[in-house]
């Protein structure tokens, strides 16, 4: 059994709603175990049998369909999302956790893909591109930053989905005790 995070892109955002008792219904009838989610915004972690992270991120999505919810699923397991949490480049220079972000993408993007991520022009905010990863040091808030999920994603040619530092550790909190 492998423990799985499940992040749900652009959940609970405009129309694209999604109750966290169905999210954990869903993920129990695909087989999940000890299903638990964290916060509103599509954050799951659960057991599960399967090795093939690929067919049950896509039964996840085509779950998520027939409740009227369109959304890209990127699954991590708990072990990766150590290596996230260790992995981050900004933390001796950052204090302050609100202002560190992980985006988690689809896929590792090839080289000539990464090449297109650029700092745009005014921006204050850092990455580091790590694989599957882009750690974001953001000194005035993600809010404000031009690196958002659908930047990263136009530049990229894969899908995104952001989550602040403390989501990053609590996921890696609940999937190590699972």
């Amino acid at each position: 059994m492998r423990t799985y995070a499940a992040l749900l892109r652009g959940v609970n955002v405009g129309k694209n709603k999604l109750a966290m008792p169905d999210l954990r219904a869903l993920l129990t009838d695909l087989g999940g175990q000890d299903v638990r989610t964290y916060l509103q915004s599509g954050n799951a972690v659960f057991g599960h049998a399967t090795n093939d992270v690929a067919d049950l991120a896509q039964s996840i999505e085509y779950g998520l369909a027939k409740l009227g919810v369109s959304s890209k699923v990127l699954l991590r397991t708990g072990r990766e999302l150590a290596e996230v949490l260790a992995g981050n480049p900004y933390l001796d220079r950052e204090s302050d956790p609100t202002k560190l972000h992980v985006t988690f993408l689809a896929e590792a993007p090839a080289a000539d893909q990464a090449q297109r991520l650029q700092i745009p022009a005014g921006e204050t905010a850092a990455f580091s591109l790590a694989g599957k990863q882009i750690y974001l040091h953001c000194p005035d808030g993600y809010g404000r930053t031009k690196l958002t999920n659908s930047f990263l994603e136009s530049r990229l040619g894969t899908a995104a989905t952001t989550r602040n530092w403390r989501t990053v550790t609590a996921l890696t909190e609940l999937t190590a005790t699972s």
